[in-house]
């Protein structure tokens, strides 16, 4: 009998043991998947962080041809105006002459369509 209790003593502390090896390897493996959780939200983070650099540094280069553009346009158009400007000073008095000449000399005519009543 006491080699059966023997027996069934080594077999509860046998049993025991692989129990708290169990949980011990169940607490290694929590930690391995926080561990692994970390590390993924700090890779995803870094990439985040590069892919928003390369977005800002392709909108800067996006806004700066964009405003490189606008300075052109603004060149052109005042360039227009001048233009315009110069062309006005320099027709100016031609065609206020011409309008008064047409406007004061009246040549006094009889409508084709007036008829004579006696």
């Amino acid at each position: 009998m006491a080699s059966q209790s023997q027996g069934i003593h080594q077999l509860l502390q046998a049993e025991k043991r692989a129990k708290d090896k169990l949980e011990e390897a169940k607490k290694r493996k929590v930690k391995r998947l926080r561990q692994a959780k970390e590390e993924a939200m700090a890779e995803t983070d870094q990439y985040r962080m590069q892919r928003d650099e390369e977005f800002r540094q392709k909108q800067a280069k996006i806004m700066g041809s964009q405003s490189n553009i606008l300075e052109e346009i603004e060149v052109q158009t005042l360039g227009k105006i001048k233009e315009l400007h110069a062309s006005y000073s320099k027709s100016m008095e031609s065609v206020i002459n011409e309008l008064l000449s047409i406007v004061c000399d009246v040549k006094p005519e009889i409508h084709v369509n007036y008829r004579l009543t006696n």
